[in-house]
């Protein structure tokens, strides 16, 4: 296997494990945001400790605590989803904050609406608000993602051979770290910019659910 075909192949990983970590951390996310919007002091409070630490913590501790935290529980997973597991969490907790301050901006007409038609509160969030709110973060998830993708790096500690550690792997038999590291941040660059190009076609797709007051 040749050199790029070789750094082509660690990037397929990288993106595997940042879109599973994205889908992860968004799911998650709107966990938090409901359970916060709960009302519950109790949920309140769960919530804040975890984007706390989440937000407060380097990405490096917070993938060394859940790589060796997750066996010392008994729970033996590879190398692949323990990545996913961290950057998701992570994730989560910057996803929960886009989405709290999202809600903020959806007029509350509309829920208002939705309630005196006696509509469940399950409904107002699957059909009203949970929709306007994908459309209005999704600039912040953007950059949230190719925040993952850069932050992935950090995976090579423990041993996932993704982008980073394809490279540290191509330098020690190819000793080329100049050429090697300039494909690799080539190849970063490129997916970023990828993705934020399909950002903005897919803005334009999600242009009717942005928030309108109702009538």
């Amino acid at each position: 296997m040749s050199n790029l075909s070789a750094l082509l192949q660690g990037a397929l990983t990288t993106v595997e494990v940042c879109a599973l970590a994205v889908i992860l951390g968004s799911v998650l996310g709107v966990l938090l945001a409901v359970a916060f919007q709960s009302g519950s002091k109790l949920l309140q409070f769960l919530v804040r400790c975890q984007v706390s630490f989440a937000r407060g913590t380097p990405l490096f501790i917070q993938i060394m605590v859940i790589y060796f935290l997750l066996p010392a529980l008994g729970i033996d997973i590879p190398r692949f989803y323990a990545g996913v597991i961290a950057l998701g969490f992570n994730s989560s907790a910057y996803i929960s904050e886009m989405i709290r301050g999202a809600i903020l901006t959806i007029p509350p007409g509309q829920v208002e609406a939705a309630r005196a038609l006696a509509l469940p509160k399950r409904l107002i969030w699957a059909h009203i608000t949970l929709p306007q709110v994908f459309a209005l973060i999704l600039p912040p998830l953007t950059v949230e993602f190719a925040a993952l993708l850069k932050g992935s790096a950090l995976l090579s500690v423990i041993g996932l051979v993704e982008l980073t550690r394809t490279a540290q792997q191509v330098i020690g038999y190819s000793f080329a770290p100049i050429t090697t590291w300039l494909q690799v941040g080539l190849l970063y660059f490129l997916m970023c910019y990828a993705l934020a190009f399909a950002t903005r076609y897919t803005q334009r797709m999600t242009s009717a659910y942005r928030p309108r007051e109702a009538i």
